[in-house]
């Protein structure tokens, strides 16, 4: 079992990188199986398609996200720089699963992860402004989560304790809060 799951990661490993140089649609399985010397029915044998393959390098991310909110969203009180300062960790954590997404907006809005996204971040504003928000606080709300989703990977470069304090006083700014 444990070399099925090794070839398995090598398979999703290889994918990521070929992926992120010629993008998800440019990319055939063929050439993935050749990166790694192993014949196409072999990798057919872990993934039945490219869009399962993308979707299990995808869905820890999703699945990680959704336990985030979750557990922000049992919490009596919510302290918006601590939930600001997780959700910029997230993504900073994750940068290069989020440049897949972001490279590959139509492959995974077939896959149905825009329409999680957007959800995500309605979710999160409604913890910070409250569940009925005016346009104005909508709007914050969406500048200050994008903004540090953004932030993450616009600055990928920068340690994440220096860019950290940046982002999430930008994003406090943005709620219109100190």
């Amino acid at each position: 079992m444990p070399r099925e799951s090794n070839t398995k990661q090598r398979i999703q490993d290889a994918a990521r990188e070929l992926f992120s140089q010629k993008g998800v649609q440019k990319t055939s399985l063929q050439e993935i199986a050749d990166r790694l010397g192993i014949t196409k029915p072999a990798l057919y044998y872990h993934f039945s398609s490219r869009d399962e393959l993308v979707r299990s390098i995808v869905q820890p991310l999703i699945d990680e996200g959704e336990a985030f909110l979750r557990a922000y969203e049992k919490r009596d009180r919510i302290d918006p720089r601590a939930l600001l300062e997780g959700y910029f960790d997230f993504h900073y954590e994750r940068r290069d699963v989020l440049m897949l997404v972001l490279a590959e907006m139509t492959t995974l809005a077939d896959l149905g992860l825009i329409d999680l996204v957007v959800a995500w971040r309605a979710r999160l504003s409604e913890m910070v402004v409250g569940p009925d928000p005016t346009l104005a606080q909508a709007t914050r709300g969406v500048m200050a989560f994008g903004g540090l989703q953004d932030c993450a990977i616009q600055f990928a470069h920068v340690p994440a304790d220096e860019l950290r304090p940046a982002a999430v006083d930008a994003a406090m700014a943005a709620l219109g809060l100190s």
